[in-house]
């Protein structure tokens, strides 16, 4: 059971200089990929080189991979990057969709499972690159009195690059801890049903209000080097584990759906086929003029999804020959959608929560 002694209360027996003790409670710590603090050129160049330096995200020798960061693509990069952020950026909070996306997630899960569990739980949320930082909000959660947390990295499916990183991370800030939380990490959650209907349902709104009802739809995924999946890694067969239910929920053949994926970077073979091309292929040799694309790898939409696939991907399309592109946005704070994380949530707090 939880402690239940008032805030900052010494426990029973101990002598008056005993340190006093904060009520026991449960952290859930959701994370996300990342987000710089502005579109000026020091922002971005502060963000990317920590994004860029993670060897989770490029595996090559530091040897080899840093001076061509440090002296090339950080020289450069900041610039373009920039601009696109700044295409997207919400002017009025001055921050990026991803954060304030996040943030409205957070808020909704946190009122539901306080409704849920009281003061128990404390919900919170971190960024793996950027602001909030994974260890500013663990000494947060931490100062709170939460003994336990349950770290959520908002990936449905797995990969090294994104869930194994924000762990590696989570369990970094830890590490720093001289009163160590006891901790779990919730599962990727690519097959949850609760997941698959809130996908279904966001691609049924969509087609209802389609002024033209698309002939494909398109789960663009992000993309991660096909070496990756040789050595090991999950992502690829999750993917298209996710793409399989889904279309099984909407009672669709083969002829209605495609997996692709997205954001190669980099001289490597990535994971095929690309949706940049994909999409110009489908409308120049297949005569696809009207597709709809989604993102069911990002929990909320973000700089890949509302630059890269409602710009760069649709205007690949357009210059194909394609009439009618439909951006299916993220999940989001969708109502099912965050119905379906508090229940992954509650199913990963067995024991901790009465």
């Amino acid at each position: 059971m939880l402690d239940s002694r008032p805030e900052g209360s010494r426990p029973a027996h101990a002598p008056a200089d005993h340190p006093k003790v904060k009520p026991a409670k449960v952290g859930i710590l959701l994370a996300n990929l990342g987000t710089p603090d502005g579109t000026d050129y020091w922002s971005m160049r502060r963000y990317l080189n920590e994004f860029l330096s993670d060897q989770r995200v490029i595996d090559y020798p530091k040897w080899k991979w840093q001076p061509l960061l440090q002296l090339i693509i950080l020289t450069k990069r900041p610039f373009t990057s920039g601009a696109a952020y700044k295409s997207i950026w919400n002017e009025a909070a001055n921050e990026s969709p991803l954060m304030t996306i996040t943030r409205a997630q957070t808020e909704k899960i946190a009122e539901q499972l306080h409704a849920t569990y009281g003061d128990q739980v404390e919900v919170d949320f971190c960024m793996r690159y950027g602001n909030p930082s994974t260890q500013s909000k663990v000494q947060e959660l931490v100062d709170k009195g939460c003994h336990k947390i349950l770290f959520f990295p908002l990936y449905p499916q797995y990969a090294g690059a994104t869930s194994a990183t924000a762990n590696d991370q989570f369990f970094r800030a830890l590490m720093e801890q001289k009163w160590q939380p006891t901790a779990r990490v919730v599962d990727p959650y690519f097959e949850h049903p609760e997941y698959i209907e809130a996908l279904a349902q966001s691609i049924e709104r969509a087609y209802a209000q389609a002024e033209v009802k698309p002939e494909l739809l398109i789960c663009s995924y992000h993309g991660v080097p096909k070496r990756y999946l040789m050595e090991g890694d999950p992502y690829h067969c999750q993917c298209q584990k996710t793409t399989r239910l889904l279309k099984e929920r909407l009672g669709w053949d083969d002829t209605q759906i495609a997996t692709t994926f997205q954001s190669q970077f980099g001289p490597e073979d990535w994971l095929r086929p690309y949706t940049v091309e994909e999409v110009a292929r489908l409308a120049k040799e297949e005569g696809k003029t009207n597709i709809a694309v989604c993102a069911p790898a990002f929990s909320a939409d973000c700089i890949e999804t509302l630059e890269e696939i409602n710009e760069e991907i649709k205007e690949s399309f357009e210059h194909a020959g394609g009439e009618h592109f439909l951006y299916i946005p993220c999940l989001n704070d969708d109502d099912a959608h965050v119905k379906a994380l508090c229940t992954v949530i509650g199913e990963n707090l067995g024991g901790w929560v009465s």
